[in-house]
């Protein structure tokens, strides 16, 4: 009840807008009379000879539609609907005026042949098997060799063309054997089906939200969108609330015969989001067979190991020289290194949450250096403000402590901010340093074992 306030709200808006412009005392308009309220649906037996195609038509001046049609919904003034099967379908229109909302009797549409060209696409047969069959699908909660979640984080307004031309921004793409505070384990067993026997049907059976459900669904193939009507996708119960739209024009990113990914926009005080479901079919999974791991190493320069006095000499360029040191904002500046390995390969593996703009700011205009001028010294230049001290190395450690609890560059606005005055020296490159820079890890979760880095170069 709460989301239908909100959504009433924000579709009456330009409904009041309009009305306070044109009455002076600016008070809410009176409710309009059934007589008053004029819509037609009209089938288009010229383009179907069985009335597949239904054009929706609001005739009511500043009012605002609100059809629903059965297998999906509109609010659009003028729409055009195609049902695929034969049936009748019940469509139901109101209008949203500035008294309030009035619901007109309901107009049934008699369609007499099946035209399953509006089903017949690469698509809908890899989101229902085709007509005629259905198609099982579940959350992957990671190893079947596609994702390693039931749910990733990309930019809000992200879409199937960016997604496919390699452009969408993922914010982040959690594994669930490392977060799995993101769905319950007992939604394994939770399964979704989109059906194309006898009409287009979804069920749904939901193991944490203790219900199953049929309703309807509708896609648009080529504005790659997903609407349903008395049921809803898979997602965790602890994420329902988050959204205000789990039914309307759901963004699909990508569908294929084995992998299918659903966006809903985030809308509490979290920040708008795209949450992106990812699901596998159901026969996918149940003839998966897990390949034997590739053996990998840790990443190149992980855990260095330097001949005396060189990573001295790799800070500083050497007696009486000095070594500026920036981080790497325009490639790829903060990791978490696990058991050697890294994730980000750029700033936009953490965009927003991770590096974000206030940290592009910081990387701007600072820089650290580490010198040889008659010591072992260490300046940090933060957007012109000047602090000094001086360092120690531990060689067996290859830890770096900067005196007075001088830390590197800081931002007060992250909740990254380094506050640590020893520095591990988690990946380096004696041979390459030049270009490769250093990772300074700052924190460390020994559960993990995993460290927290920053990634500094020397300004070419």
């Amino acid at each position: 009840m709460k989301n239908f306030r909100i959504l009433f709200l924000l579709l009456l808006a330009p409904v009041l807008f309009f009305t306070a412009c044109q009455d002076d005392d600016h008070e809410l308009g009176g409710m309009l009379d059934k007589s008053e309220i004029h819509f037609k649906v009209v089938q288009d037996y010229e383009a179907d000879p069985g009335g597949n195609t239904v054009i929706l038509i609001n005739e009511t001046p500043g009012t605002i539609s609100m059809w629903d049609y059965g297998t999906g919904k509109s609010n659009r003034e003028i729409d055009t609907v195609h049902f695929a099967f034969q049936g009748d379908y019940v469509i139901n229109f109101s209008a949203l005026t500035a008294g309030g909302i009035v619901e007109m009797d309901p107009t049934t549409v008699h369609v007499t042949e099946d035209n399953l060209s509006y089903v017949n696409d690469p698509l809908w047969t890899n989101l229902t098997g085709g007509p005629g069959n259905e198609k099982m699908w579940i959350l992957d909660y990671g190893g079947h060799g596609i994702f390693d979640g039931p749910v990733y984080y990309y930019e809000p307004l992200t879409t199937w063309e960016d997604f496919q031309a390699g452009t969408a921004k993922l914010g982040w793409a959690p594994a669930y054997a490392d977060n799995t505070w993101l769905i319950p384990e007992a939604d394994k067993a939770s399964t979704m089906t989109f059906s194309l026997k006898g009409g287009p049907i979804l069920t749904t059976h939901k193991i944490s939200e203790g219900v199953d459900e049929k309703g309807t669904f509708s896609f648009d193939a080529k504005t790659h969108t997903l609407s349903t009507t008395d049921a809803t996708i898979l997602r965790s119960p602890s994420f329902i609330a988050n959204a205000t739209n789990w039914n309307n024009k759901l963004v699909v990113l990508s569908l294929t015969e084995n992998a299918l990914q659903v966006g809903v926009r985030r809308t509490n005080s979290e920040g708008d989001y795209l949450y992106v479901w990812n699901f596998i079919s159901k026969e996918y999974a149940d003839n998966y067979v897990l390949e034997a791991p590739v053996a990998t190493g840790p990443d190149e320069g992980f855990d260095p190991t330097f001949a005396a006095g060189e990573l001295l000499t790799m800070l500083t360029g050497g007696p009486s020289s000095g070594h500026v040191w920036k981080l790497d904002a325009a490639g790829n500046p903060i990791d978490w290194i696990a058991g050697g390995v890294g994730w980000t390969e750029s700033a936009a593996s953490s965009s927003d949450w991770g590096w974000n703009s206030s940290w592009d700011a910081v990387a701007s205009d600072s820089w650290i250096r580490f010198d040889q001028f008659g010591g072992q010294n260490y300046t940090r230049n933060q957007n012109g403000t000047t602090t000094t001290g001086t360092f120690t190395i531990n060689e067996e450690t290859n830890e770096i402590t900067l005196s007075d609890n001088n830390t590197l560059l800081q931002n007060a606005a992250s909740g990254l901010n380094p506050a640590t005055s020893t520095l591990k020296v988690v990946k380096a490159f004696p041979a390459d340093f030049q270009s490769k820079g250093i990772w300074f890890g700052t924190s460390y979760d020994a559960a993990k074992d995993e460290w927290f880095a920053f990634h500094y170069i020397i300004p070419q």
